[in-house]
């Protein structure tokens, strides 16, 4: 029915295909954690991408707007990492607000690399004639 080099043929191809799946696919984790979770297994994540996060700690926010240096406290409410990043914070980011940050850990300080902050999942849709075409574009505008 089948030959034997058939066979082989058919392993090493579904071989391959699991190792480039899976082989890589380790390597290339982010992981979420939060500062508690980090200090109970530091060496698991030294030098490795994570996803930290947690609430801006109120009264440690410091940015500096001509070199775009942000620094910051993480706290999941038992456990705090300091954070650096650089460039423009988002624009719903302030304190007691929910924050993940991607980057990795250099010793006990956080250097991270991106910022999404949470907002809310409330939606409500401005009513009839309140807004004004151009008053929408001046508000869209100011977000960008």
């Amino acid at each position: 029915w089948m030959k034997p080099k058939h066979i082989f043929g058919i392993v090493l191809v579904v071989g391959a295909l699991a190792y480039l799946i899976f082989g890589g696919l380790g390597s290339n984790l982010v992981y979420f954690i939060t500062p508690s979770e980090y200090f109970q297994n530091e060496a698991k994540y030294a030098n490795r991408p994570v996803r930290l996060g947690g609430l801006v700690k109120a009264g440690t926010v410091r940015y500096n707007k001509d070199n775009l240096q942000l620094s910051f406290v993480v706290t999941d409410g038992v456990r705090e990492v300091p954070v650096q990043s650089v460039g423009t914070p988002p624009a719903l980011f302030k304190e007691n607000q929910g924050v993940v940050v991607e980057g990795k850990f250099a010793g006990e300080r956080f250097q991270g690399s991106n910022l999404l902050v949470k907002h809310s999942e409330s939606y409500q849709a401005p009513k009839d004639g309140k807004y004004t075409p151009e008053q929408i574009k001046k508000v869209i505008q100011e977000t960008n």
